[in-house]
């Protein structure tokens, strides 16, 4: 009998924010227009560093592959999210959802590696200013954002694979996209060593990344406070603050939703830290880097005043 249970299984119904009824239009709204602001904020952020030659450099080759990253990101889960939202489709196919945890999964871990890529990029760029040209060449660079998406694909590969072999009894995902948690929750046998994976992959991929980042700017700022100037100081921290907010919020966003112990928080509590992660720090990217950043905003301008005249 519980063999044919595994067999008909054939597609989950994604419950999104059923406990929230009342306000899924309001929500729709929110999230809708938070949607639009992440698409078209890191869709300029790429083509104003791709279009303007002097945002050619490490730092900013790195957020426009952070850029591009959280983009595609956005459009695995989002849409799928505003479509539950309205009523449209809450249900989702085995494959779909194994793909769209595949993805959301190669993406996150390589929006990780890249925050790292950038905290190294800083620490050299300040710790090191003399060599940085050479130590920051561009098949550094590469092979940086290279290894990112190899650790993104090779986790995502890994974890979908061990997931999916599992026989599965219920459809319903508490959830408003394919997570890991939520989805192994619907297995039918024992997920122990399915748990036990995912924490020791969650400690590899997020704490890791998230020392390295720290360290390098104990460093930078060990040899920040060594500058002599009050102006030189001040500006090395200002080009350092933007990339720290976003570690701070990206990382503390991942590692309470996949370091925790399970049943600490409710769903709903599960649901707005997945949003943070999901919806917010993608639009962070933008605000945080190009709004708040001269060169990008001096780029922006030149952009719009070609397109003008």
């Amino acid at each position: 009998m519980k063999k044919e249970n595994h067999t008909l299984v054939s597609e989950f119904t994604l419950q999104g924010f059923s406990s929230f009824c009342e306000h899924q239009f309001t929500l729709f709204i929110v999230f809708f227009a938070l949607y639009m602001l992440t698409l078209a904020g890191n869709i300029i952020t790429v083509a104003i560093i791709s279009l303007d030659r002097r945002l050619h450099t490490p730092m900013y080759f790195f957020l426009g592959m952070l850029s591009a990253s959280e983009t595609v990101y956005t459009v695995i889960i989002i849409p799928k999210m505003l479509c539950n939202l309205v009523g449209l489709s809450q249900s989702i196919s085995l494959a779909g959802c194994a793909a769209q945890m595949f993805f959301f999964i190669t993406l996150a871990i390589n929006n990780c590696f890249l925050l790292t890529a950038m905290g190294y990029d800083r620490y050299v760029a300040i710790c090191h200013p003399l060599r940085y040209t050479v130590i920051m060449n561009r098949r550094v660079c590469i092979q940086l954002v290279w290894g990112a998406c190899s650790i993104g694909l090779i986790v995502a590969m890994t974890q979908v694979t061990s997931v999916f072999r599992l026989p599965f009894c219920a459809t319903k995902v508490a959830h408003f996209f394919c997570d890991i948690w939520p989805v192994m929750k619907l297995s039918c046998i024992d997920t122990t060593v399915n748990e036990i994976l995912t924490l020791i992959i969650s400690v590899l991929v997020i704490l890791v990344p998230m020392g390295l980042v720290f360290i390098s700017y104990i460093l930078i700022i060990s040899t920040i406070l060594k500058i002599a100037s009050a102006e030189g100081r001040k500006k090395a921290f200002a080009t350092c603050a933007s990339h720290l907010t976003v570690v701070i919020v990206h990382y503390g966003c991942a590692s309470i939703a996949y370091l925790k112990p399970k049943s600490e928080n409710s769903k709903d509590e599960d649901q707005l830290i997945s949003v943070t992660y999901t919806v917010v720090t993608p639009l962070l990217n933008p605000v945080v880097y190009t709004l708040r950043n001269k060169e990008a905003k001096d780029a922006l301008l030149r952009a719009i005043g070609r397109k003008l005249s």
